[in-house]
């Protein structure tokens, strides 16, 4: 079976080292420790010789014996690191530990200047390696081996961090017998002469450091109030008044301005306002639904989650142990509306962010909201303890709009979703012309909308397969139109091959995060992620064989890297099959792929080649627009000229935009899977608490290219 890649293109960078195999490294897998003490020894002896490094860069700007000293200190430590402690093939990625920022550092070369300009700023101690379960000899494959070991230090008094080391063996030689005293190697020679002759030569281990992972837990001074640290007042109340009360006042922000505004109640919104209420950051979610959750309530009723529950859960509230594997979007947006409750976050539905402009002589945001109300029983729209009536005699609810403008608000998050939530709907000559309807795949509900109908779905998608599925299951006749190859999956192999984080009986949930977060971008795209690809072929194999049997056209991805980057590059492009794969193969779902679509015409679309296809309804699956979308329609031009890009990988293999500085003082975008938001939600909102609290000066930034490009 051969299914093709597609080139990287210029929208990938390149960089990173071959995988650290086995035979790259010249080992053999007699030669890899299995036993859990020996794994142990191994890696506490590492991270002493780190740590020590480490305590002679952060602790050089005390030392008595001034400047030249201390940048001798300085250097000492980050050579010892470099050039003793990590392999030549070595990778560092930091999320706001010592950078304030998504960084990773490709190669000896580019740690050392990292660790140069920030480990002493950084004031990195309290190096801790965490207890003996979380030392292990790991095979991701067999011919793939590495010690995995866990670690806590302090950022100086401003933060609490966790990191994730791995090391790799690299053989030593020396001539004559190896030393009694020599641990692990480590006393030997690296340098020895490789020409020596086999017989006067014996080859010693030694581990070094292949990559390392820094991550920003907590604030030191600024602790999440959860657990010993929860509301511990018995009337939850201030004053003597009632818990109702208190939380009407804070909902309407009578007594201050929200330091955040969020645009937008979905799970984006919904767990950055969660992580902000646990640092006491107040802030107001805007979504311009009627109900929190009505952006999965109100999608096609075929909706269902491609990923597991295992990674879905939200922060400070699971979901329960008899939750679905894969939940439907219905049963997910009731959960949404639950948790925006239980976590008592501030929400105005049914209210729209009109403008957002930011005032630079004072450095905050004004915000306008027009927000739909139901007028209460009595002409004192003040009075917050009053009772809402909002039905007329008729039974219809009372509405009116209220236009309230926040002059103080420090941070803008967009949290309008992939795209900013705007359809991306091609531009095809004669659309004026189709007497049917057209529609995209944000407005369709249900194939049982058309019944008798002829469909062409345009996209050949995740929404492009849900949607045409739901046409076969409700008796509708449809042709889904592909216009170029697809990755396609089953959702049961792909996650038997890379879900074993996050399945039953995984690690926690937030350890499972940092361990998915410690593999750099190029680890993945140098090979882990082809080889992956491969395993979940294999397993698919007669689904796709039938697949391209039936003209249906398949690609393994940039590079062969599956679906992943295809996500990264563009949040599309690949299909999670539930069933619908097979529906094509059975021919249920009629395939177009043999031309482009050269025009719509009054019954249907005709296409380059002259084939026509007849269609009363025409949805396109086509996905959404620049994520720029909305910060455009709403904030002022200054600010959306100046936005960075959003979304893309940037030259170090990093997100573009999203949880990070946009370069706009306090404007920010938040999106993602749930997983995605679970995890960098929090990254978003440490950020915002150390900025108010002013502990966040300046970054250790990437420089980025031209923001309008």
């Amino acid at each position: 079976m051969a299914i093709n890649p597609e080139p990287r293109g210029e929208d990938l960078p390149t960089g990173g080292f071959p995988l650290p195999t086995l035979d790259h490294l010249g080992i053999e897998t007699e030669q890899i420790p299995t036993d859990p003490t020996e794994a142990r020894r191994i890696a506490e002896k590492w991270f002493a010789e780190f740590s020590s490094a480490v305590d002679a860069s952060s602790t050089a700007s005390t030392s008595p014996s001034g400047g030249t000293s201390i940048k001798s200190n300085v250097n000492t430590g980050v050579d010892t690191i470099v050039t003793s402690l990590f392999h030549t093939e070595c990778y560092w990625r930091d999320i706001l530990a010592l950078t304030w920022d998504f960084r990773s550092f490709t190669g000896p070369s580019q740690i050392r200047q990292f660790l140069t300009d920030r480990l002493e700023q950084a004031k990195l101690g309290n190096l801790n390696l965490q207890s003996p379960e979380y030392i292990s000899v790991q095979f991701p494959y067999p011919d793939i081996a590495w010690i995995q070991f866990m670690f806590s230090f302090r950022i100086g008094d401003v933060g609490i961090g966790s990191g994730i080391g791995r090391l790799i063996p690299v053989p030593v030689y020396i001539t004559g017998p190896i030393p009694s005293n020599t641990v692990n190697g480590s006393d030997l020679d690296s340098s020895a002469s490789e020409s020596t002759s086999n017989s006067n030569k014996n080859m010693n281990i030694e581990w070094k450091c292949h990559c390392l992972f820094t991550h920003l837990e907590d604030l030191q001074s600024f602790p999440e109030k959860i657990g010993a640290l929860r509301n511990r007042q018995l009337a939850h109340g201030l004053g003597g008044s009632s818990w109702i009360a208190q939380r009407r006042r804070e909902i309407e922000f009578v007594d201050e301005d929200p330091k955040v505004v969020v645009v937008g109640g979905s799970q984006s919104g919904l767990t950055v306002g969660a992580r902000l209420k646990m640092l006491e950051v107040p802030t107001l979610i805007v979504d311009k639904l009627p109900r929190i959750g009505d952006n999965w309530r109100k999608r096609y009723e075929a909706l269902c989650l491609h990923d597991p529950v295992y990674n879905d859960h939200l922060p400070y509230m699971p979901f329960p142990p008899n939750w679905p594997e894969y939940a439907p979007a219905a049963k997910l947006a009731g959960w949404l509306e639950a948790y925006a409750e239980f976590m008592e976050l501030s929400c105005w539905t049914s209210s729209t962010v009109t403008k957002a402009h930011y005032l630079e002589d004072k450095g905050t945001w004004e915000v306008h909201i027009r927000r739909e109300r139901e007028k209460p029983n009595n002409s004192d729209s003040s009075n917050l303890d009053s009772e809402w009536v909002g039905i007329d005699e008729r039974g219809q609810r009372i509405l009116d709009y209220e236009e309230r403008v926040f002059h103080n608000v420090k941070h803008v998050i967009f949290a309008t979703g992939f795209g900013a939530g705007e359809p991306d709907s091609p531009d095809i000559a004669g659309m004026d012309k189709f007497k049917g309807q057209i529609l995209h795949s944000v407005q369709h509900r249900s194939a049982s909308d058309h019944l008798g109908k002829k469909i062409a779905v345009i996209g050949s998608c995740t929404s492009g397969h849900d949607i045409a599925a739901d046409c076969v299951y409700n008796g509708v006749d449809v042709t889904m139109v592909q216009r170029g190859p697809t990755y396609v999956m089953t959702v049961r192999n792909g996650y038997k091959v890379m879900g074993g984080l996050f399945s039953e009986g995984g690690p926690p949930t937030d350890i499972a995060d940092r361990i998915q977060a410690s593999f750099p971008f190029f680890i993945g795209m140098n090979g882990m992620l082809q080889r992956r690809t491969k395993e979940i072929e294999e397993l698919d194999r007669e689904l796709l064989e039938n697949l391209m049997k039936v003209g249906f056209k398949l690609t393994s991805g940039p590079e062969g890297t599956g679906f992943a980057l295809r996500a990264a590059k563009k949040v599309g492009g690949y299909y999670f099959d539930v069933g619908a794969s097979q529906l094509i193969i059975d021919g249920k779902i009629k395939l177009k792929n043999d031309s482009l679509i050269e025009r719509f015409t009054e019954d249907g679309i005709l296409f380059e080649n002259g084939s026509k296809l007849e269609a009363d309804v025409i949805i396109f699956a086509t996905g959404y627009a620049d994520f720029r979308t909305s910060i455009r329609r709403i904030c002022d031009p200054v600010s959306a000229q100046k936005c960075r890009r959003i979304w893309g990988i940037d030259p170090e293999g990093e997100l573009r935009g999203v949880y990070r500085n946009l370069g706009v003082p306090g404007l920010w975008y938040m999106t993602g899977g749930l997983g995605q938001c679970r995890f960098h939600s929090k990254h978003l909102a440490l950020q915002i608490k150390a900025m108010e609290e002013g502990l966040l000066e300046k970054r250790y930034e990437l420089k980025v290219e031209d923001p309008t490009k």
